[in-house]
């Protein structure tokens, strides 16, 4: 037994990158698996790649949803419980930033649409997959953090500073729902090797800035932020909740990476 057989899960921005990878975990130890994000031929090829991960007998399915329309990931988490009847698991992964660099030369929108994916299509993701959770006796729900919300960066301050907020949200939400059944954590990943990350992790002064702060010297796998998330998930976890898992290396340990190195 994997601990997560027969469960049901939702991962947003689950076409790419780490929600993919996690997605597939999940679906490969039992999960019945619902990924959402806003480009619907993303998330066929996401499917197709899930399905061959996964163990026998798990549906896979994707939902169209941006996390910041409330309808929508309303609609996602409403589908997401469709295999069993229950919500067992909600990964919220989608996020980005819209802006880089110094706080006195910034554009009002760009920070605004990196708050309002990041912290807002958080909060979304939880209000509902807790709202489900709660109605149905339970379940774990992992936020994305990341390192530049909890050390900063330079220069990647507006994301950052959403992140940070994501982590004081799921502190929140765990305090909440715990006595109702539903634990709330989330993960810190550092640098990884993946589409989003993939100008950084090419090579250059950035990544040497990076490599140079870990102890564990190696960039990290979307694999490596999967089993993370995949351990909060599950039983596995069960007296755990309002704990954000530094998965970097021991980044955190050093200083935040020099974003400034990509304008010089």
């Amino acid at each position: 037994m994997s601990g997560i057989e027969g469960y049901t899960a939702l991962v947003t921005g689950g076409g790419s990158g780490i929600g993919l990878g996690t997605a597939q975990r999940l679906a490969a130890d039992g999960a019945h698996v619902t990924v959402c994000g806003r480009t619907e031929e993303k998330l066929q090829g996401a499917v197709g790649a899930i399905t061959a991960a996964a163990a026998d007998g798990v549906s896979v399915q994707y939902v169209v949803a941006d996390v910041t329309v409330e309808e929508q990931i309303a609609e996602a988490v409403a589908r997401a419980a469709e295999p069993t009847g229950k919500l067992d698991v909600a990964f919220a992964c989608a996020g980005g930033s819209f802006q880089m660099g110094s706080i006195l030369d910034a554009e009002f929108q760009a920070v605004r649409d990196t708050i309002d994916l990041n912290l807002l299509g958080t909060f979304l993701t939880i209000k509902h997959a807790g709202r489900s959770m709660v109605s149905t006796g339970g379940g774990s729900i992992i936020g994305m953090s990341s390192g530049a919300g909890h050390f900063p960066h330079r220069f990647l301050w507006a994301y950052g500073a959403s992140k940070a907020g994501i982590e004081m949200m799921c502190e929140y939400a765990a305090e909440e729902l715990g006595d109702r059944g539903v634990r709330v954590n989330a993960v810190q990943p550092g640098i990884i090797d993946d589409e989003l990350m993939a100008m950084i992790t090419a090579g250059g002064k950035l990544l040497d800035d990076y490599l140079d702060q870990m102890p564990v010297r190696r960039v990290g796998t979307v694999d490596d932020v999967a089993a993370a998330v995949r351990f909060l998930a599950g039983p596995e976890s069960a007296w755990i909740t309002g704990e954000c898992l530094a998965v970097d290396g021991g980044h955190h340990l050093r200083r935040g990476a020099n974003y400034g190195l990509l304008f010089e």
